[in-house]
């Protein structure tokens, strides 16, 4: 499989050691950067040309998901999440690796290196790797809308819009910033 890896400084040797971890397993690593440390480097272009990647890969038919980390985590998920096709879940356990992939069928996973050792990183990073999308209809539907979403913006219909009584004195209109 190939993997796409991105990091900003906060995790840049831990993905040094991620990268061989997995260059071993025999997977085909992509390492998106830094290069080297800069303790003032910005994550958002590392992290947005690894998702970037891991969509044209995925579209051209390769096996591929993506990895990026940072102090957090929360910042490198939010850089990946904006390029269109890419669910990216912050990943703190192996439950939450497995659901991942498993009810989100995740492309990306984030992991904060400044939240957990190597090895409980590389726990995370295998059983998501490890774990299909289970393709249960209700996932298959969600995922669906929010590629819908993504496409042209359209959400199903909100049920307090047809409710006979407002909530709160408020109409749905005026719950609605988009309403008239």
């Amino acid at each position: 499989m190939r993997i796409h890896i991105a990091t900003d400084h906060a995790g840049l040797e831990f993905s040094t050691q991620l990268q061989h971890h997995l260059a071993q397993q025999g997977h085909d690593i992509v390492d998106h950067g830094p290069l080297e440390y800069d303790p003032v480097d910005d994550y958002p272009a590392f992290c947005i040309r690894a998702a970037q990647a891991v969509v044209r890969d995925q579209q051209a038919g390769v096996e591929t998901l993506g990895i990026v980390f940072g102090g957090s985590g929360n910042g490198e998920q939010i850089a990946a999440n904006k390029v269109r096709g890419i669910r990216a879940a912050l990943v703190w356990s192996i439950a939450t690796a497995e659901l991942a992939r498993e009810h989100n069928d995740a492309n990306v996973i984030s992991i904060g290196a400044r939240q957990h050792t190597v090895e409980e990183a590389i726990g995370f990073i295998d059983r998501f790797i490890e774990t299909p999308f289970s393709g249960e209809e209700r996932h298959v539907r969600r995922i669906a809308q929010l590629a819908a979403y993504e496409d042209d913006g359209s959400l199903l219909p909100d049920p307090r819009a047809t409710a006979s009584a407002p909530v709160g004195g408020e109409s749905a209109d005026d719950l609605d910033p988009e309403a008239g």
